[in-house]
């Protein structure tokens, strides 16, 4: 692979982690319209934006192809139903204050796709894996003891996207198919939930407020864009370099909550908390990093 292709790629991959780091900043800025809606404009507009680019890219063969499975569709609505709980969770988070919250479930969630891969897919974990998922474990337990109830943005943030890559491992969807799919089946259902609150008198959009009208009609483009940046970077760099970009995203995430939104920060309660999952993801690099030096580069 050719350094300028690497560097692109890797360009490329730091767009799009950068800007989901950066997405609380924009669902902070339509916090005027209800989570709801806000889910429904961004499957909306998103459904719209991708219908254009896989056109352009000519992917409607490959989509046909792979929705002549009824497996491939089963799965599909899964998967749709995954990702929409992902992302009202995170929207519904961000409106109330809890983006640390958000940021430990990204966090955690590598460590949940370990855990999965060892409870669906039979794959064994190594002693530093082990370590790491129980470290993470003590990490959220912590957290449950010291206030009482589990931080359950965090642990459905964790859980749902864990089982959306899952899912989506298991079928033959490229990643801007799948998402153009899923946003395409809740289309339909975001456009009727739109009227409907419009027809109530309750729609956000086009109520008056020049920015927020943008701001919403931009959902589709905060949704595609990380995705397409992701797409085209990820094919240029390998899948341990992919893996230590994602851990850019809860960073953001976290730095936004602690010092642009001013969330409290109890050293004594989430520090620990978070020490924990740290620690457990710098195991978990490590031995990535560990076993990817050990596999020859054919392989690779």
């Amino acid at each position: 692979m050719q350094l300028d292709q690497r560097l692109q790629g890797g360009l490329l991959t730091l767009g799009a982690f950068c800007a989901w780091g950066l997405m609380p900043l924009y669902f902070k800025a339509v916090s005027a319209a209800p989570a709801l809606q806000i889910l429904a404009h961004r499957a909306l507009w998103a459904a719209v934006l991708l219908l254009v680019a896989v056109s352009v890219l000519g992917r409607w063969r490959a989509i046909r192809d792979a929705l002549a499975s009824r497996r491939t569709r089963w799965m599909l609505a899964a998967s749709t139903l995954l990702i929409a709980a992902n992302w009202l969770t995170f929207i519904y988070a961000t409106l109330v204050g809890r983006v640390i919250e958000i940021s430990l479930g990204y966090y955690i969630n590598p460590l949940v796709n370990v855990l999965l891969g060892v409870l669906v897919l039979r794959e064994r974990l190594n002693v530093y894996q082990g370590a790491a998922v129980a470290l993470a474990a003590v990490g959220v337990a912590n957290l449950a003891a010291q206030t009482a109830s589990l931080p359950w943005p965090s642990l459905v943030v964790a859980i749902s996207f864990g089982l959306y890559g899952l899912i989506r491992k298991m079928t033959s969807l490229a990643s801007l198919d799948g998402l153009f799919l899923e946003t395409g089946l809740m289309a339909p259902v975001a456009a009727a939930f739109l009227v409907y609150a419009d027809v109530q008198g309750s729609g956000a959009l086009f109520a008056g407020n020049a920015v927020l009208d943008v701001l919403l009609l931009m959902a589709g483009v905060v949704t595609a864009v990380p995705l397409l940046l992701f797409a085209s970077g990820a094919r240029r760099i390998t899948y341990t370099a992919v893996g230590f970009f994602q851990y850019l995203a809860p960073t953001g995430h976290f730095l936004l909550a602690v010092l642009v939104f001013g969330e409290p920060f109890q050293p004594g309660v989430q520090g620990i908390t978070f020490a924990c999952i740290w620690t457990a993801l710098a195991i978990f690099s490590a031995d990535t990093l560990r076993r990817y030096r050990r596999t020859p580069a054919a392989a690779r």
